[in-house]
């Protein structure tokens, strides 16, 4: 599904991102960890060609294609798909507008979606204006599920949302994960989180630690976050739970 090679990003002279590589095959959820800063947003960002932070060494693969000078059009059209972390408030687009737009785009329909996010009170405001963190949370996963698409890129779906609706945000999550299938997962994902919360909704299949920059360790991620738990990110490298990368 998803193969990142040595994978190096810089802004301006400085590297973000160095020598990251990793796969996720097809029905797997991985989950990426670490402290603010370290570079998640940004990987999250090269995967899908946002931002203007420049490759300078390394590819991205997806479904054996090398999307590595694609556009954000382009690998949206491929199957790709992000729900950042912060998203910019525009007032003069109405999120019922913007959804019906999506769901005319890709063929398919913002109704049940928006009512399984409670965002149906939200429809006629303004893009994220005046939002609370939880409702700007929740509709940027409304679009992601109007998109549909075959691998989610999600920054820290519980970041500023109560404990009430991180149920609704990590139902609908692992509901749009699943898709049509029962037995076998039908998507693939990469999730940021900080608290970890999002797991008692998505089961992942395995989790990355990242320091400055660099992926420094893999493993299991509930054993992940006990030992970040009790020995802060840094006991990462210290402990025999994961494996060093």
């Amino acid at each position: 599904m998803l193969e990142v090679e040595g994978l190096t990003v810089k802004a301006g002279d400085r590297i973000i991102l160095e020598d990251i590589s990793f796969t996720i095959a097809p029905g797997e959820v991985h989950i990426l960890l670490g402290p603010n800063g370290s570079g998640k947003s940004t990987l999250l960002r090269a995967i899908m060609g946002m931002g203007d932070q420049e490759i300078v060494a390394g590819k991205i693969i997806y479904n054996g294609e090398d999307i590595t000078r694609l556009t954000v059009d382009e690998r949206a059209r491929l199957g790709l798909g992000i729900a950042v972390q912060h998203s910019p408030a525009l007032p003069e687009v109405r999120l019922r507008d913007l959804a019906g737009l999506l769901a005319e785009r890709y063929g398919t329909s913002w109704r049940s979606p928006a009512q399984a996010l409670n965002c149906d009170y939200l429809l006629d405001r303004g893009l994220n204006e005046n939002f609370s963190g939880g409702e700007s949370k929740r509709a940027e996963l409304l679009q992601l599920m109007i998109q549909n698409p075959r691998l989610l890129l999600v920054d820290e779906p519980e970041s500023g949302v109560d404990l009430e609706n991180i149920a609704v945000v990590g139902e609908a999550l692992n509901k749009l994960l699943k898709g049509e299938r029962i037995k076998q997962r039908a998507k693939s994902g990469l999730i940021i989180t900080h608290t970890g919360y999002i797991l008692n909704y998505v089961n992942a299949d395995r989790g990355y630690v990242m320091l400055n920059g660099r992926l420094v360790c893999e493993g299991n991620p509930r054993d992940l976050f006990e030992v970040i738990n009790e020995r802060g990110f840094e006991g990462c490298l210290e402990c025999a739970t994961c494996k060093r990368i």
